[in-house]
């Protein structure tokens, strides 16, 4: 019996059996069988599944949003619209492409032959989701295998196993053949054994670096198959001289601190020109003290805990860290009216005279502390920007669009912003460079990676 402890008051709120390795085969041979079937359904009745599986979910979506938020700590109503707003909006912008994304390329220029490429399922798919955002982390790989004829494993984080089962009952109550979306509650030494048997077609893992080696490791050990690792980041913004000051700092204090920091494409460091520095920090730190820090369960607040007593312990590390180095902190925690029900609540940090001596400025934080660097210099900002081993998101805030892509052009990134931050765009590929990751989500490109291409070459003896 395995037990989640809430990050709320320290207690056990649920527990959950973990699958023997025999259990686990059991539901691999569910899911393959299902899939043989269900890969000839319609694309239509595809997208109709889906939708009907979003029906479904949000029929039980109170009792759902309140099992994430004791399980990971985000508040109630933030719970709530991870459902309503971006694994809705995913859904449907996935199945609102695929027929585009999986058309056949057909080739008439030579008489006689029927030449085409057409993308079939890859079997199995596999996703190991993590506990942050524990709704459209999955949903990212799983909407596309179903779309393209796959069946789905969804192998959560031992944090937020239970949205699992809340998935496989939602595809289940909409009507899904038996198997075709299964929860597997299975430790790492058990996940290696499955991948070893070469029956999986595909594995989506987003989680840490460390993880993300670990998974790549397995797969390469037994199989050629896909693999798809989103592994977080340190993402950075640089604010330029020219910036909508007042909405350049609303924007980058929710980047910072929405989700308790606990975000991959999170803003984790950000380089102000000298000319605005000052006023930015004043700024950024009288609109980060608005947030209330409390239990996620009341409504009125804003920042919950964060996930677990070690990721506190991770984040109070790096602030001392950076204090010890010269870092100022801006904010004492007494600002806030922590709760001390737990040691998971952090309060939110903010810290300027930082440099990149600082795990803060270039170690993943995933919390709610950042560091404000001043610099003197555009060409200064991209250099430190570019200082990281990771490369997901980056931002650029400025009113003129030609000097964002002109910056953005030198970033290291999967994903450049101008003028936002922290966002997911379902018809843009999601991917990193460097640790934060290999291969695509999302787009059209998000379908390649569960389907794999079968080449029809046909001579016409007539």
């Amino acid at each position: 019996m395995a037990e989640i402890r809430s990050p709320i008051d320290g207690k056990v709120a649920y527990t959950y059996d973990e699958l023997s390795f025999d259990q686990a085969m059991k539901r691999l041979a569910k899911a393959e069988s299902a899939q043989r079937e269900y890969r000839a359904v319609p694309l239509k009745d595809r997208i109709a599944l889906l939708e009907r599986m979003l029906d479904a979910y949000r029929a039980h979506l109170d009792e759902n949003a309140e099992q994430i938020t004791r399980m990971m700590g985000k508040p109630l109503a933030h719970a709530r619209a991870e459902f309503e707003r971006p694994m809705s909006a995913r859904v449907k912008h996935l199945a609102s492409i695929a027929e585009e994304a999986l058309r056949p390329d057909v080739y008439t220029d030579q008489p006689g032959f029927a030449r085409s490429i057409e993308r079939v399922p890859v079997g199995v798919v596999l996703v190991i989701a993590a506990w942050n955002y524990p709704l459209i982390v999955p949903i990212n790989a799983l909407a596309a295998a179903v779309l393209s004829g796959n069946s789905v494993l969804v192998k959560h984080a031992p944090q937020t196993a239970l949205v699992a089962d809340q998935l496989a009952r939602a595809f289940a109550e909409a009507g899904a053949p038996e198997g075709l979306v299964q929860a597997l509650p299975v430790d790492h030494p058990t996940v290696k054994q499955i991948v070893d048997t070469r029956r999986i077609g595909y594995v989506s893992f987003t989680g840490s670096v460390r993880g993300g080696h670990e998974v790549y490791r397995a797969v390469a050990d037994q199989n050629f198959i896909g693999v798809g690792l989103e592994l977080g980041g340190k993402d950075p913004a640089i604010v330029l001289p020219d910036c909508d000051f007042d909405d350049t700092v609303e924007n980058l204090v929710d980047g910072a601190f929405f989700n308790a920091g606990q975000s991959c494409c999170a803003i984790e460091r950000i380089y102000v020109d000298a000319s605005l520095h000052d006023r930015f920090v004043e700024a950024f730190v009288a609109k980060t003290k608005e947030y209330v820090v409390g239990n996620p369960l009341d409504a009125k607040t804003n920042l919950g805990p964060v996930v677990t007593s070690r990721a506190a312990a991770h984040i109070r590390a790096q602030e001392e860290d950076a204090t010890k180095k010269g870092a100022r902190s801006l904010i004492p925690a007494s600002a806030f009216n922590v709760p001390t029900s737990s040691d998971c609540y952090v309060a939110p940090a903010v810290f300027d005279r930082v440099d990149h001596t600082m795990e803060l400025m270039t170690e993943e934080t995933f919390g709610p502390a950042i560091g404000i660097m001043r610099v003197s210099s555009e060409a200064e900002a991209v250099r430190l920007a570019n200082d990281s081993r990771y490369g997901l998101t980056a931002s650029v805030w400025t009113k003129d669009m030609d000097r964002a892509r002109a910056v953005g052009e030198k970033l290291d990134a999967g994903t450049v912003f101008a003028n936002r931050c922290d966002y997911l765009d379902p018809a843009l590929p999601w991917n990193g460079v460097k640790d934060s990751g290999h291969g695509v989500s999302l787009s059209k490109l998000g379908f390649l990676a569960v389907t794999r291409p079968k080449n029809y070459h046909l001579r016409s003896l007539s």
